[in-house]
């Protein structure tokens, strides 16, 4: 920045100091492990400046929002049944993600595969036998896998934006299980209330931790992130995945196909969604309403990011915005404040972390204040 001004025949110009983006050489893998550390802190810093604006007391909204909703077993169990769903389908989306597929469509992938499974546990409705819940996992997933073959298809085919196309099906698949529990599939004896029949004990998923309602589904997301980083690390199809999505020209002179990518990326995907939507009609919830989700779609992209894209990164990632969605709720019952407040804080953490990740890429450079004066003769 150049100030300057005359003063008879000659002129002075100062350059005062200043901030100036530049490319690095190379990726920071340094900043590529500090980037989600430091959107955490900033939504935490944040989160104070927000209560001290509200008139509440920074330490106790700090207490309520964080430590009470896991302070005792039964809190750490609802901790456990959050972030399991979260962490399935970040994984699943990790992915694809991974090699640039972009399914935005988890949400809806989830809901058909809850209306897949539920439809099979209201088939065998008061039908005993231990192979009945291996079936119901089985079909949730073939049925996310079958939503999210519809952007495949439409990718592969016509080369349509997978975006568009999987964010669109969340809204198509959410209306139709809307449809089915107002009408087919409703409760005779739910006095009209547009739900299913109560899962019978057969079509639910076993508790892992008494006293709590922690169930299997958490287990089935361990194993997802043992297979996801297993697929990643050592498979060589996920090689071909990550190249892909490093250099596209890069894989397809490596004879990469990718279309193939194409579909895998969203089948896994599917298939992770349509799993986690029978974690939680079979578990926490035990049939099928109008709405089985608060969102877990949408929040799995955050987590599959702020994860790194790492299953391993990923399982931490799903028991932070388990606990944003635990704190959300019990800011409610304890601080009076509204329920957006959990979309607001995983918002604030999306912004902070494309902001950090920004200094992967690029560095900040001061400019040192250089002071220059130059005589210049008069003009005639």
């Amino acid at each position: 920045m150049d100030y300057s001004r005359r003063n008879g025949n000659s002129r002075w110009s100062v350059n005062l100091a200043m901030l100036k983006i530049e490319p690095r050489p190379q990726p920071s893998r340094l900043m590529g492990y500090l980037s989600p550390l430091i959107a955490v802190g900033l939504t935490l810093v944040t989160g104070i400046i927000f209560s001290i604006l509200v008139g509440l007391n920074p330490l106790s909204a700090f207490y309520a929002f964080f430590i009470a909703p896991i302070d005792d077993l039964y809190g750490l169990g609802e901790l456990g049944v959050k972030a399991a769903p979260l962490m399935l389908i970040a994984v699943g989306l990790a992915i694809g993600f991974r090699s640039n597929v972009w399914n935005i469509g988890a949400e809806g992938q989830l809901t058909f595969g809850a209306i897949c499974g539920g439809g099979l546990a209201l088939y065998f409705y008061q039908v005993e036998g231990a192979w009945v819940m291996p079936l119901i996992i089985l079909a949730g997933a073939i049925g996310g896998m079958l939503w999210a073959s519809i952007p495949a298809f439409l990718r592969t085919r016509f080369n349509t934006n997978e975006i568009l196309v999987s964010l669109m099906l969340n809204y198509v698949a959410i209306f139709l299980l809307s449809y089915l529990v107002h009408d087919p599939w409703r409760d005779p004896d739910g006095f009209n209330f547009p739900e299913s029949r109560l899962f019978s004990d057969s079509a639910l998923l076993p508790i892992v931790l008494q006293g709590t309602r922690l169930h299997l589904g958490l287990v089935i997301a361990v194993i997802a992130v043992v297979l996801g980083w297993v697929f990643v690390r050592k498979s060589f199809v996920g090689y071909q995945m990550q190249v892909a999505g490093l250099a596209d020209l890069a894989a397809l002179y490596a004879g990469f196909k990718r279309k193939s990518m194409v579909w895998i990326g969203l089948l896994v995907g599917g298939a992770a969604a349509g799993v986690a939507g029978v974690c939680e009609v079979a578990g926490p919830i035990g049939q099928l309403l109008p709405s089985v989700s608060p969102g877990y779609g949408y929040a799995a992209i955050i987590v599959a990011f702020v994860g790194r894209l790492h299953p391993v990164g990923i399982l931490f990632a799903s028991l932070l915005m388990s606990l944003l969605y635990l704190g959300g709720e019990a800011a409610q019952m304890d601080l009076g404040l509204p329920s957006a407040i959990t979309g607001v804080f995983q918002g604030v953490l999306l912004f902070y972390l494309l902001a950090a990740d920004l200094f992967i890429n690029f560095k900040l450079k001061l400019t040192t204040p250089v002071a220059k004066a130059a005589a210049r003769e008069a003009l005639p």
